[in-house]
């Protein structure tokens, strides 16, 4: 994921900004990390690059 893309993302469960949280990152690209809600709490990982933005029901 690019990290560029952060100011464009919300969360799909409440429309809440999300905070980013890196563990791996290349130049400007997230390899490993999550998405934080911080309105209603929910995270969402960060595998491989690609943000997983399902709502956590959904995410199985």
């Amino acid at each position: 994921m690019k990290r560029s893309l952060l100011p464009i993302l919300c969360c799909p469960v409440c429309k809440g900004d999300l905070e980013l949280r890196v563990v791996e990152e290349k130049e400007d690209d997230i390899i490993e990390g999550s998405l934080l809600c911080g309105a209603c709490g929910v995270e969402y990982p960060i595998r491989e690059g690609i943000p997983n933005l399902l709502p956590p029901a959904d995410q199985d």
